[in-house]
């Protein structure tokens, strides 16, 4: 058996679709751009990409809880966090073919850095000064129009505000750690949580992006998982610094090769920031962003404070020392580690027989369903029933599946594609000696297990 892990979009693309891991969102009225559903697969693995997450930050830390705020918050939230005023990407057209872009990603494609700070002026005098090298990536052309900065968060209808609001817009959330910020103060009084702590989120957010690139890695809906920990002035750096490694060692655990890692330092950090960098993972199309780990000193309780007109400040128990806390904040997509984790497993490989399987090797854990249950035979009604009763005890305790469709070769083939790590074969040796056929999705090798130890064997297999 060799393996080849030559994965293309193109391949990751077509298995999720076929397979019903991701399908384009409203796809029977032509697509949405940049927005996608996932399928009963998909849905699966992205349950236990969050459970990964939820336990390795809240089970496995006493002093880190979890939240879940609304996606709808008060539009001061968004002045305060700066999104109304500063979060915008700098937008412009294709003159030959009409097609919007966002310049920092024509000018990454072509190998100039864009700082996320420069003015409309400077970002188009860095265009002209590189107008040959900056392609449309429709047309190929070179003639673009100035660009103008176009702002991110999506406005809502949502209705009018008391006080003195009134018909100013609502915003759908356009990421999800400014729903901790707020609540700072109501964990702190209702926990006994003292500082250093930390309040993990996951949640949806939304943005206005101005171009889909690159399938799940950019959308315009998408889930985060988010970490703020609040930490005292004194020592934050050397908790920046632990947290680094363990989310390192976090993606090692989850079955991502080291190689397949390269951490990236931000070279110009906004002004409140002290240290930012990211963890960057090789997607098809290359290394990018999948998490950030950011020091973002008091600025954002800062603000909130001073806006929502609240002292969210903080007072030490033991020595009375009162201060802001400064945050240090781990930030991933769901989706992005979905696609890592899709192309981590992704291989195809060539049998000793001629033959060809493509197979997902997820992590045990991560794996939409644990094991397959097949009647050897379809048409023997007594095959059937034994493999029901097996499949229906099974089922209770793990993510199963009961297949008798075809035969049982391209039912192991259906589910390699998918990531089951163990198929259950009932055949006539199930009737007479109490036996069956457990086949391992990776090495292929099949062992005869008595009906009552089955389950203990899989205990041990997926633990």
């Amino acid at each position: 058996m060799s393996e080849q892990k030559n994965v293309t979009m193109e391949k990751i693309v077509s298995l999720c679709k076929r397979r019903g891991f991701v399908f384009p969102s409203s796809e029977i009225y032509g697509g949405f751009a940049a927005v996608y559903d996932f399928g009963p697969y998909g849905t699966e693995l992205a349950n236990n990409i969050k459970a990964a997450w939820w336990k390795a930050m809240v089970q496995e830390n006493e002093n880190i809880v979890g939240l879940d705020s609304s996606i709808f918050m008060h539009p001061r939230v968004w002045e305060a966090s700066g999104h109304v005023g500063g979060f915008a990407d700098p937008l412009t057209e294709c003159r030959n073919c009409h097609t919007r872009s966002r310049v920092d990603h024509l000018l990454e494609d072509a190998g100039v850095f864009a700082d996320e700070k420069m003015s409309e002026d400077e970002i188009n005098k860095l265009m002209k000064e590189n107008k040959d090298k900056i392609k449309c990536p429709k047309c190929g052309a070179s003639d673009f129009s100035e660009a103008k900065k176009f702002n991110l968060l999506v406005k809502s209808n949502l209705g009018n505000f008391t006080g003195n609001w009134g018909d100013d817009p609502a915003y759908l959330r356009g990421e999800t750690c400014q729903g901790i910020y707020i609540n700072f103060k109501n964990v702190l009084d209702s926990t006994r949580q003292k500082i250093p702590f930390g309040i993990a989120q996951i949640g949806k957010a939304f943005r206005n992006e101005i171009t889909a690139r690159q399938f799940i890695f950019r959308k315009r809906e998408f889930e985060q998982m988010e970490m703020q920990m609040f930490l005292a002035p004194k020592g934050a750096m050397d908790v920046y610094e632990d947290w680094r490694k363990r989310r390192w060692q976090y993606y090692l655990d989850l079955g991502i090769k080291k190689e397949n890692l390269n951490w990236h330092e931000h070279e110009n950090l906004v002004f409140y920031a002290k240290a930012a960098w990211d963890i960057e993972y090789k997607f098809p199309f290359g290394f990018k962003e999948m998490e950030g780990i950011h020091y973002r000193t008091d600025y954002d309780l800062s603000q909130h404070s001073k806006f929502s007109g609240k002292d969210l400040s903080y007072q030490d128990p033991v020595t009375g020392e009162k201060y802001m806390p400064h945050v240090v904040e781990t930030s991933v997509g769901v989706d992005r580690t979905f696609l890592a984790v899709i192309t981590e497993a992704y291989s195809e490989e060539k049998l000793e027989d001629g033959s060809e399987r493509t197979v997902l090797k997820l992590p045990h854990r991560l794996a939409p369903i644990k094991l397959a249950v097949f009647p050897l035979l379809k048409n023997k009604a007594e095959l059937v029933k034994k493999a029901r009763e097996i499949y229906d005890n099974l089922k209770l305790q793990w993510m199963c599946e009961f297949d008798d469709n075809g035969n049982v070769g391209k039912r192991y083939r259906r589910q390699d594609e998918i990531g089951t790590p163990y198929c259950v074969t009932v055949d006539f040796d199930s009737l007479e000696k109490g036996t069956v056929t457990v086949r391992d999705r990776d090495s292929m090798k099949q062992e005869t297990i008595q009906i009552e130890e089955l389950e203990t064997y899989l205990n041990e297999k997926l633990k």
